[in-house]
């Protein structure tokens, strides 16, 4: 079913970041799993278009690309990891933007990976959500996202 929801969608899953690190993409404890960061890599490099911070040289629109980016590298991580059939839901997803002080719409940004998780995941893709400004993040990225899955 998620196959076809792709398919449908027009979307290709990248294949899976490699850690930029001493860790792993993902840890399974009993029914969750805990995704480590995902930056908006597109074939294991940062496109300069997601490079810097939303409000001085990134571009809202070009942070909800961002968004969405970093969201089909988790949905890899996941399909990697447990297959996104097994997946049950969303839990929680913790976006970080890279955004100077007057920059105040993380949340527009955002909704931009939680849309495209319920695109993708239907139901499951509902989740719980926080949005948080950061002055830097790795590699200068301007978005990272962490997600909580519950698979089954």
């Amino acid at each position: 079913m998620i196959k076809e929801r792709l398919a449908e969608l027009q979307i290709t899953l990248p294949a899976a970041p490699l850690p930029l690190g001493h860790y792993v993409p993902a840890v399974r404890t009993g029914n969750l799993v805990f995704l480590s960061g995902q930056l908006p890599l597109v074939e294991g490099k940062l496109p300069a278009e997601f490079t810097g911070k939303l409000g001085y040289n990134v571009t809202p629109e070009d942070g909800q690309a961002a968004a969405k980016q970093a969201a089909l590298n988790a949905l890899a991580v996941l399909e990697s990891t447990v297959g996104l059939e097994h997946v049950r839901r969303i839990v929680r997803l913790a976006g970080y933007v890279s955004s100077t002080p007057a920059f105040t719409a993380q949340p527009a940004v955002l909704n931009a990976a939680s849309e495209l998780l319920v695109q993708v995941l239907g139901d499951a893709g509902i989740h719980a959500r926080l949005a948080l400004a950061t002055p830097t993040l790795p590699i200068d990225a301007c978005i990272e996202l962490e997600i909580i899955a519950e698979v089954e």
